[in-house]
């Protein structure tokens, strides 16, 4: 499974075309696709406008979603990120440690568009996907993503 990162989820809901939201929106009916309750989190907590906030929390559960607590993976995060800052790497966001553990732990990938995640992958193994833009520049179906023509937006639009 791929877990998509919030870097990512944001932008596809916004409509924003770039190689992270083309491999997703190619591979949406496809791929199995999931999420943490963190991801969700995040992405919920930025959408101001109530109604759009149902509609999104609706969009994206009908993703896999993975829990990202509990003692064990609290403790396996702590390690990984005390092994990071040992090698000289701080990572700006707890939540970004326990998605990659979460990752690393389960055997997934993640599609992600945050740079704390790159020191997991060099040093702790975790799968990242590195989407590349096709030679045709490929365009995401109709020029918005699935979500966005379904009426979700990010923010406040």
């Amino acid at each position: 499974m791929t877990i998509v990162d919030t870097s990512v989820w944001i932008d596809y809901l916004d409509g924003r075309a770039n190689i992270h939201t083309e491999w997703l929106d190619q591979r949406i009916g496809t791929l199995q696709v999931g999420l943490t309750d963190l991801i969700l989190c995040e992405v919920l907590q930025g959408i101001r406008d109530e109604v759009v906030f149902h509609r999104t929390q609706k969009e994206l559960l009908q993703f896999e979603l993975l829990s990202s607590g509990g003692e064990a993976l609290a403790v396996k995060s702590a390690v990984n990120y005390r092994t990071l800052r040992s090698r000289g790497h701080t990572v700006r966001k707890t939540i970004d440690c326990l998605i990659a553990t979460v990752c690393m732990e389960r055997r997934h990938s993640l599609l992600h568009r945050d740079r704390d995640f790159d020191a997991f992958e060099q040093y702790l193994g975790l799968q990242v996907i590195h989407p590349r833009r096709c030679s045709n520049q490929a365009r995401l179906r109709r020029g918005i993503p699935v979500c966005a023509r379904r009426g979700i937006r990010f923010g406040n639009d």
